[in-house]
Order: C-alpha cells, then sequence, then structure tokens
C-alpha cells in the first residue's frame, strides 16, 4: 500500500505488514508480531547497491513526519556518496558493554522495556539492575566491543564474580549511604542472568545476531526458602518488644509487625499511602506493585497496626526524618534483630515466605495464598474487586492470628 503515511495509518499496521509513503520514495513503516511499528527507509548507494536502513521505532522522537524529514535526510547522504546503513552497522560493531547497558538502563527507565508479564520494570527492580551493573558487569566487561563478546568470556566474568573479583566497599547515592558490593555463587547466577537480558535487548537493537549468555551453565542462584521456626518467631517478638522501649523509630517497629502479619514486601509497605486504605472493607489497593495493580485483604490484626500509627504523613510508614519513603528500614530492622540476638539470614523477605508457609501449613490454597500476598497469576477478575471477600478475609485473620501467637508464646499483652 503506498500513500502518504499518517498517525491513522501507523495505528491501524497489521502484524506481519509494511506501508510505503507516497511523498519520499523508499520511506515506509512496518510492524512484526508485536505492537511496535518501525519507521524504514529502503535507498540506493551510488554503486548501486540496495539497503534497507531502520530509522527507529514510532514514538518519541518519531512521529510519521519526523521519520519523513530523517528519510529525506539520509536520501540526501546517500546521492551524494554516502552508506548510511553501512555506518551505522560499523557503529554499532564498535559500541561497548558499557554503552550498551546504559542504553538498556535509559530504555528501561524510560518504560520502553517491559517485563514478561508486559509491565515496566519495578523502580527496586531498576535500582537492583543498575547496582549490577555498575558493580560487576562494567569493571570486568564494559570496555569490550558488544559484537566481540564471547560465551567463554561470560562464562570468566560469572566465575570472577563468584570469586569476589568484584567485591567492594562503596559509597551509595544517598547522603551518608555506603553500598557492599558483593560476590558470590548466587550473585554471580543472577548477575549472569541479567546479562542475559541485556544481550537480548541488543539482538533486538540489531548490534549482534545472537546471545553470548546463552549455552553457559549457571549455578543455582543461592536464594533458600528460609521461614522462621516456632523459636525464631518467638525470638523476633522478643527483638520487636525491646525495640519498643527503645529509641528506634515506632514506624518501624509497626511496619516489622505488619510485614509478619501480611507477608508483603517491605518496599510495598514502605509505599503504602493512606489513601489507598481501607480499614472499613479491611483492603489496601496497591496501585504500583511489583506484579501491578493489586488489592490485598487486611486481617484484623493487620488493621488494628495501621490504627496504632500516627497519620503525620500521607504515608502510612514515614521516614523519622524528611517526607520520602522509609529507605532505611533494612538498617533498622538490623538494630532491632540485635536486640535479642536474631539470626542475621533473617530478613524481612524471609517474613514474606514464612507467611506463605504458615498458610500452607494451615491449609490454603496457592491461589489464596497468593492473592493475600499479591503473588502474579492471579486471575484477570481480580483486577476489578474493589473490596475483599469474607473467604480471604477470613484466611488472612488465621494466618494473622497464627503468626502473632507464635510471635507471642507467653501470652503477653502485646505481640
Amino acid at each position: 500500500m503506498r500513500k502518504r503515511i499518517g498517525l491513522k495509518d501507523i495505528r491501524s499496521i497489521p502484524p506481519n505488514s509494511e506501508i510505503w509513503d507516497a511523498a519520499v520514495v523508499g520511506f515506509g513503516a512496518r510492524r512484526q508480531r508485536s505492537d511496535a511499528v518501525a519507521y524504514v527507509l529502503l535507498y540506493r548507494t551510488v554503486e548501486g547497491r540496495q539497503r534497507r536502513y531502520t530509522i527507529g521505532r514510532h514514538g518519541a522522537p518519531w512521529t510519521p513526519d519526523a521519520a519523513r524529514e530523517e528519510a529525506t535526510r539520509i536520501l540526501g547522504q546517500a546521492a551524494h556518496g554516502a552508506d548510511p546503513a553501512a555506518d551505522k552497522t560499523a557503529r554499532r560493531a564498535s559500541i561497548t558493554v558499557s554503552e550498551l547497558c546504559d542504553a538498556y538502563l535509559a530504555d528501561a527507565e524510560a518504560g520502553r522495556l517491559l517485563t514478561r508479564t508486559r509491565r515496566r520494570k519495578a523502580a527496586s527492580t531498576l535500582a537492583t539492575d543498575r547496582g549490577r551493573i555498575a558493580g560487576h558487569i562494567k569493571p570486568l566487561l564494559g570496555s569490550l566491543p558488544v559484537a566481540g563478546v564471547t560465551q567463554q568470556d561470560v562464562d570468566a566474568f560469572m566465575h570472577a564474580v563468584a570469586e569476589g573479583k568484584t567485591r567492594k566497599r562503596a559509597k551509595s547515592g544517598r547522603k551518608r549511604g555506603v553500598s557492599d558490593i558483593t560476590g558470590g555463587m548466587g550473585t554471580a547466577s543472577r548477575t549472569v542472568g541479567l546479562l542475559g537480558a541485556v544481550f537480548t535487548y541488543a539482538i533486538r537493537r540489531r548490534m549482534r545476531e545472537d546471545n553470548p549468555v546463552r549455552g553457559v551453565v549457571r549455578p543455582a542462584d543461592g536464594r533458600r526458602e528460609r521461614r522462621l521456626s516456632e523459636s525464631e518467631y518467638a525470638l523476633f517478638g522478643e527483638c520487636l518488644r525491646r525495640a519498643e522501649a527503645t529509641d528506634i523509630w515506632p514506624a518501624a517497629c509497626v511496619m516489622a509487625r505488619f510485614l509478619a502479619a501480611t507477608g508483603w514486601r517491605s518496599g510495598e509497605a514502605a509505599a503504602l499511602q493512606w489513601d489507598a486504605v481501607d480499614l472499613d472493607r479491611r483492603t489496601a489497593t496497591l496501585p504500583t506493585s511489583k506484579t501491578g495493580r493489586s488489592m490485598r485483604p487486611l486481617s484484623i490484626a493487620a488493621c488494628e497496626l495501621l490504627r496504632s500509627v500516627p497519620r503525620t504523613s500521607d504515608l502510612v510508614f514515614p521516614a523519622s526524618r524528611g517526607t520520602g519513603k522509609m529507605n532505611g528500614f533494612r538498617k533498622v530492622w538490623n538494630r532491632i534483630g540485635k536486640l535479642a540476638d536474631l539470626p542475621t539470614d533473617i530478613t524481612p523477605h524471609v517474613l514474606r515466605h514464612s507467611f506463605a508457609s504458615l498458610a500452607s501449613d494451615l491449609g490454603y490454597s496457592e491461589i489464596t495464598i497468593g492473592t493475600l500476598i499479591g503473588h502474579k497469576g492471579q486471575s484477570i477478575t481480580s483486577r476489578y474487586v474493589h473490596s475483599a471477600d469474607s473467604v480471604l478475609l477470613a484466611a488472612g485473620d488465621a494466618i494473622a492470628t497464627k503468626t502473632l501467637a507464635l510471635m507471642n508464646p507467653k501470652g503477653t499483652t502485646y505481640a
């Protein structure tokens, strides 16, 4: 089809098809199987070779008019003896892994790279990606050309990270913050996984045709399905009772209890705002959780914990200073744990896994547990639910009651 391409034409291109412009010969747009539309240009060099040049994807900065102007400019270069497609290929062949990572992060932060669930990467995931790129990928592979990285390079990289060659202590971006860059097999495995995603992005950008990470045998990532024992629940409860008698930030203590009673991710609790909480309906609606919008039933115990927090901020669990989120919760968690010698491998995420494990012990199904803690894979109808049903509320009550009882085996007034 040949006509002057406009926005309406771009939006209506069917999959696996192309349209061609009537004003600029060789200028067109194509859509493959995905929703993305790319602007392209066919031209001939002065030697008569036919070239195909991809101008870019539809969307800022490329509109039909902007892409048409770019096509005209490229045709002018070709008419004067240049070969823009060959020049572009040469530039891509010389781009370094460091530059590739920068482009990957820029597109991910702009929402142009989606997860398997077709959502933008969460801010916490992006922060982890930035840390792994800056701490491991760039120091070991950053100077290599993207086109020249081999499977052997990736294998050597993996073992170098595992052996701790990138381990160091450095200043973080936060004021007075310090970041510990660790090694180990788990870190190596997860970083190689990220590297595979970066090279998949390179293939999509036509910087190379294969992924050098494919075929590299990664070790298990070292994650343990850790859960609290009954004695550790009691120890955690003792830590919190002692913390409440000290100068430790009260909102952090309540947040720690809340995580135990709900199985939420710590980042979700830290970002929770009062306008997302409906204590009468016993629900909380998270617009941007790790798995997208999520409606969470709240147990009676969780609601009582929320009622105990003074409303001094839009955030339910505000930071001790400033108006932002409680980014220092992990440091406070460590302080709480030291009060009664809580094992150091018990993290906020262990509370989440313990909640799910306890729910399973009580006989609840995976669907019920997943809905309570916001696992991905919930039914499509759950997007439109505005209140929790009685079954979910009863399940949340039972699990929270059991959790708090384990944290308070002596039956003191407050768990």
